[in-house]
């Protein structure tokens, strides 16, 4: 069992805990994406962007010109405004971009009275919005300030509820195999009892006999795990490619291989070798404990 069942099984498992490791790592990276991307960003709506700015407001800010409309208010409040890096108004055709999977490819040709929308990009994802949308609604009334933090939060709940999960199957994983492990040692010791208690007449001590079974154990787990974490490399580069757009990959067919590449965390590639190592030691000291325990039970 030690030498053609062990390393499958450990093979096995080490893949299971390559899966774990890329969902963890993975999700912490993406996390840490969208805090970075829209997490720090708002979007800003601006109904009648024609029609001339709040007088109220003209009046408050130093006699502005008078035809001033209101998405030129908006964007001269925000771009002076502590804390915002850029506000850039979309495009007519972003716009239509943006509507066009609900109102088809005619969107732009709809008498349908659109917001401008402005994307600002925030140097403080902390900012004070009330503040600055009770200030843009005195400058254009209406004005609607669409702060992507809830769903940020939500997103990070979800990405922290993914690596707590891959981390109890990294723990299960390695129970097993510890498990696994033991029993094929113990069916070793079977299988060659009385050859053990002849050597351990003779003087063999049982630290000695525990290390030539430990070794053994080390070797065959740590060649089933390389097995397993090569054999798990095509399906990460798969769901690293499925993922890349999300992480900021460019989503061109020519780029799949570098987007996925690119879109597996460096501290997986790091993690990946060093699995055949954890897998050798948890053989190792797996199959010591089970050796020297089986030893002093001997007569």
């Amino acid at each position: 069992m030690s030498d053609r069942m062990l390393p499958l099984l450990v093979a096995a498992m080490t893949f299971l805990a390559a899966l774990a490791l890329a969902g963890w790592f993975g999700s912490a990276t993406l996390s840490r994406h969208w805090q970075q991307g829209p997490g720090s960003s708002l979007t800003v709506q601006v109904p009648r962007p024609g029609e001339p700015a709040s007088r109220a407001y003209q009046a408050k800010g130093g006699q502005p010109p008078v035809d001033q409309t209101r998405l030129a208010a908006v964007l001269v409040l925000l771009t002076g405004t502590p804390g915002v890096a850029s506000a850039n108004p979309l495009s007519d055709q972003e716009l239509a971009a943006l509507l066009r999977p609900w109102l088809g490819a005619g969107a732009e040709r709809l008498a349908i009275p659109i917001p401008a929308v402005i994307a600002v990009r925030l140097t403080d994802a902390a900012a004070d919005l009330t503040s600055l949308s009770q200030r843009l609604n005195e400058a254009a009334p209406d004005t609607l300030v669409e702060d992507h933090g809830i769903w940020i939060r939500r997103l990070a709940v979800l990405a922290r509820s993914l690596q707590a999960c891959a981390g109890l199957a990294l723990l299960l994983v390695a129970a097993v195999a510890a498990a696994v492990i033991a029993v094929a040692t113990r069916a070793g010791l079977s299988t060659r009892r009385e050859a053990i208690e002849i050597v351990h007449g003779l003087g063999a001590t049982d630290a000695y006999i525990a290390r030539r079974f430990a070794a053994r154990a080390t070797l065959l787990a740590a060649a089933g795990a390389s097995f397993g974490a090569l054999a798990s490399l095509p399906v990460l580069l798969t769901l690293a490619r499925l993922a890349a757009p999300f992480a900021g990959g460019s989503g061109v067919a020519g780029d799949l291989l570098g987007d996925a590449l690119g879109a597996l965390p460096a501290p997986l590639w790091l993690a990946l070798p060093c699995l055949p190592l954890g897998s050798g030691a948890i053989g190792f000291a797996t199959a010591h404990a089970a050796v020297r325990r089986w030893l002093r039970r001997l007569p």
